[in-house]
């Protein structure tokens, strides 16, 4: 693709952006968001800046952010004269973290057109960029290089079949030489890079590890999901979908108890979750039901199945569960095994889409993590783990190894940022 090409692509994804927002309400959010955006900001930044220098750190969506977050938190504690400014490209990240306090300002990213980035940047005028694991904006790299900032992305990933890496790749491979330097999470990812002549990267693993393994150290005690578990052994699924439901249910119904359930929905919908409570065999209880009723004094019903009914819990769920299911991998993409495995369990996924996430592919080599196919591999993974205690021990460790080991990519980008602005 030519940087002409690449411009009429903007233009025309704009366009088709205000089409679809007539049919969709998440992406009218984002149409909606941007806006009058750049008019606003014209107004009201200078005073929001107040001379100070800003730091931007740009996230595609939430688990960009929460990659990046240990990043920007270390980055404020250091640098605490910055101002701090967020943006997402997904409204999925936008609407969900609008109001973290992390930052001095946090919006969406415009579109990036020649035209908008270079109002943008000459708006805020950032020393320092950081763009999180995946975004490579072209009309934005160039004008924050002519404007003298300084380009990070951290915890990024490549895969061969990326056009930086094609023979007809040469406007994806210039984006590459617009940043100060590019840490990676892998080996593979590094030689990839090495292979088409760009230098300025290091391999530093994945800023993740330090957010999950300081979530778990921090995380606040649940006496009412305490009071559910009791001494039984509990599997916690987290952020599942129909798709994955349909295969957890019919193995969950098969199992011989004693076993406690606590599913956590990636999407709040009432209509699938009394389906799921009709098609379970034993008693089920939604969060909202069981919190109104609960008193740490007086005697705890028991019940089989715990179903979340609000957004936020699930980190904290994790310490609870003795073995982890993580959603989305029959459907559109694995969501994040770390914040499972950093308590020390065995961990199932579906076996669709997870390739392309290393932590997973890691766990399965090591052990503690299956891909299942089918209801009857979840029921016997599940029937396993709860009644061979020393095997469940011995992959309890794998997993929370496998976490502790790789922390410390936030430190190896704090180096080089001190570098950059020293």
């Amino acid at each position: 693709m030519s940087e002409f090409l690449y411009q009429l692509a903007m233009s025309a994804f704009l366009a088709v952006m205000r089409f679809a927002a007539l049919f969709s309400s998440k992406v009218k959010l984002g149409v909606t968001g941007r806006d009058g955006l750049l008019d606003k900001l014209e107004k009201t930044v200078p005073t929001l800046l107040n001379g100070r220098p800003v730091a931007w750190f740009h996230a595609a969506s939430l688990g960009e952010f929460e990659q990046g977050r240990p990043v920007m938190e270390a980055f404020k504690k250091e640098y605490p004269d910055f101002f701090i400014l967020l943006t997402f490209f997904s409204p999925s990240g936008y609407e969900v973290r609008k109001n973290y306090g992390g930052a001095d300002y946090v919006c969406y990213l415009p579109i990036d057109t020649a035209e908008n980035a270079k109002r943008f940047v000459t708006l805020f005028q950032p020393e320092i960029t950081f763009f999180i694991k995946y975004e490579f904006w072209f009309n934005y790299l160039s004008e924050l290089k002519k404007q003298g900032s300084h380009i990070l992305s951290f915890s990024t990933i490549f895969r061969d079949n990326q056009l930086f890496f094609k023979s007809y790749g040469g406007f994806y491979r210039r984006m590459l030489t617009y940043f100060d330097h590019l840490f990676v999470q892998n080996e593979t990812s590094l030689k990839l890079l090495n292979a088409i002549g760009i230098k300025h990267c290091s391999l530093a693993g994945d800023t993740r590890f330090d957010r999950v393994y300081a979530i778990a150290r921090g995380i606040k005690v649940l006496p009412e999901i305490a009071g559910f578990k009791k001494e039984t052994a509990c599997l916690v699924a987290g952020s599942v979908w129909e798709a994955d439901m349909q295969v957890l249910i019919p193995a969950l119904n098969e199992i011989e108890k004693p076993l406690k359930v606590i599913f956590a929905p990636h999407e709040i919908d009432k209509s699938h979750m009394e389906t799921w409570r009709k098609q379970l065999k034993g008693s089920a209880m939604l969060y909202s039901e069981y919190k109104r009723s609960f008193d740490v004094e007086a005697q705890i019903p028991d019940f089989d199945y715990l179903i979340i009914d609000n957004i936020g819990m699930l980190s904290s769920l994790y310490r609870y569960g003795d073995i982890g299911y993580i959603g989305g991998s029959f459907g559109s993409g694995l969501h994040n095994v770390l914040e499972a495995a950093t308590f020390g369990m065995p961990i199932l996924f579906g076996n669709k889409k997870y390739q392309k996430f290393q932590e997973a592919n890691d766990l399965i080599k090591e052990g503690s993590a299956k891909a299942i196919a089918d209801t009857d591999e979840a029921k016997r993974y599940i029937s396993e783990w709860i009644t061979n205690t020393e095997l469940r021990n011995k992959l309890d460790a794998i997993s929370e190894n496998y976490v502790a080991s790789r922390i410390g990519a936030t430190d190896i980008v704090m180096k080089k940022v001190r570098s950059l602005l020293s």
